[in-house]
Order: structure tokens, then sequence, then C-alpha cells
């Protein structure tokens, strides 16, 4: 089961891939990226992945370097060489390497790289969180690798001893984690703050949507102040990686009882029944119903 990287075609082992000093995503962040979860040799959720990468590239003028049904098929080809059974799969496109120069001269060759890992721990069950000034810019709905205010959030985070941080805006409201989204529940109902532009449209936080919808929870996708989350019965966070965690500690106060909740154990345990049973289509059409590249 190695771990593998792919650049530009190229397939290596990642310890040993390389790409050029001279890259636009090393020199100025300039660039996009996806993450899909590995779970029982399964690439989960790739064509709703590829969707969002298409709609950032499009949000950002990038060109893609080959059209989507291609790029799936290069994506589970790597997947398949690697064999690994649960990991992460990581998708990054670039506008390519020049010489260091802000507007991007035209012609350039995207880079992308793509790699396979195994996961390096167990997923956790339970997590902790504080919350954090949002300070981030207003492109959130693109998946960009300009991420230094998420590593400065993990990094409050891990000073303050909790697993994650969440953001809140200036006007009191809950955005989402530093790489996750954002549930709560209060007397039964899931709330979770709208897709309005200001946080990443999870693929996850979409599937667990619909999972609820499924099974008859009464979902309100609205702004969600800071003062209500923290009197919420239960939160949870979802992302491809941790899928559903239940918070059990928020700014340094339990979350309801200080244990998951019910409305967000029955949400974990239903997506992972969904990613057992999930089938991943080898040879599906470009999920946007576009063929060019964006």
């Amino acid at each position: 089961m190695p771990e593998l990287a792919y650049v530009n075609g190229v397939i290596t082992p990642l310890e040993e891939a390389r790409v050029s000093v001279e890259d636009r995503g090393f020199q100025f962040a300039d660039g996009i990226y996806e993450v899909a979860k590995i779970f029982d040799g399964k690439l989960i959720d790739l064509d709703r992945h590829l969707a969002r990468l298409e709609n950032s590239a499009r949000m950002l003028e990038l060109p893609l370097p080959m059209p989507l049904p291609e790029l799936g098929r290069t994506c589970r080809d790597l997947h398949a060489r690697s064999g690994i059974e649960d990991g992460v799969f990581y998708l990054q496109v670039t506008r390519g390497a020049c010489p260091r120069v802000h507007a991007a001269p035209p012609g350039l060759e995207p880079t992308l790289v793509m790699t396979t890992r195994r996961l390096s721990r167990p997923l956790p069950e339970k997590i902790t969180a504080i919350t954090v000034p949002n300070n981030r810019w207003k492109m959130c709905a693109c998946k960009a690798i300009a991420l230094l205010p998420t590593v400065l959030a993990k990094h409050a985070a891990v000073k303050a001893g909790v697993n994650e941080a969440i953001f809140v805006g200036d006007d009191g409201l809950v955005l989402e984690g530093a790489s996750d989204n954002v549930f709560c529940v209060k007397d039964g109902v899931l709330h979770t703050p709208p897709a309005d532009g200001r946080i990443l449209e999870g693929i996850t936080r979409g599937r667990v949507l619909e999972l609820a919808e499924e099974r008859g929870i009464e979902v309100r996708v609205a702004p969600l102040p800071l003062d209500e989350f923290r009197a919420a019965d239960e939160v949870f966070l979802t992302s491809s990686v941790l899928t559903v965690v239940p918070v059990v500690a928020l700014d340094g106060r339990p979350v309801g009882d200080g244990r998951p909740g019910p409305v967000s154990t029955v949400l974990r345990e239903a997506y992972w029944d969904f990613m057992r049973r999930f089938r991943d289509v080898t040879d599906s059409p470009n999920p946007s119903g576009s063929s060019s590249p964006a």
C-alpha cells in the first residue's frame, strides 16, 4: 500500500515528488485543492469533489489541466495504484510555474498534483473547540490553497489545548470550523449556517443534510448567532476526513451534558453507513455537465 504522488503525469513515491520553486502555488498560493476520503478502498464522493473543484477554478479563472471525466479517471487510477484502503486523497491545481510576477503571463500550463496517504491515527469520536475571530478573505466558497488564517486558527486551538477552532464573524455569526462545517442542535432541530459565500459548501455537509432529511430531522439553514450556538444542546462538525464528530466542550464549557448527543450520534452512524454502502462510478460523466476545462 504505497503512498504515491502524481505531478503533471509523473507518478512517484510520495517522498520523492517535486514541484518547481517558481510554481505560483508556492509563490502566491495561486491554486485550488480538494480532499477526499478513502474508505474501505473507495474514493468517497469523488464526483462531488471534482464538481466543486471546477467551481473553484471558475471563480479564480484558473484553467484545469484536463476535462473533468479525464481528471476523474486519473484520480481513480492513482488511487488504484496505491491500493490504500483507508486514507486521504489530495488533489491540487495551481496556475503553473513561471518567473515571479504577480500577473500571470498567458499560456501557462497548470500544475496538477495528487497524493494518496494512509490515515496516520484513528479518527476521534468527540472533540473540543474554541471560537476565534474570522480573519479570512471574502471568497470562502472557493477552496483555495491560501490557508494562513486556517493555520493560525489551528495554532490557537493547540495553544488552548483543544482540537479545533470555529470562526465567528464581526457580526457575531458562527461561520465554520477551521477545516470543517458546523452544525448544532436545539430542542431536536438541526441548525447550520447557509452556504452564502462566507463558508465553504462542504461535501460531507451536503450529505449530512440529505441524511437528516431522510430521517425526518427538522433542519434550519439560517444565520447562527454565537449566543444561540453556545446554548445548543449538541454541536458537531463535518468534513471529508473527520466525517461527523461531536463537539463536547466549547470555549471551556460543556456542550449540553458534555457527551455526544442523540442527533449527532444518529447522523454520525448514518454517514458511516452511507460510506459503507457507497459505490463509486468509475466512468461517470462530468458532474457539472460540461466537457471542457474551466
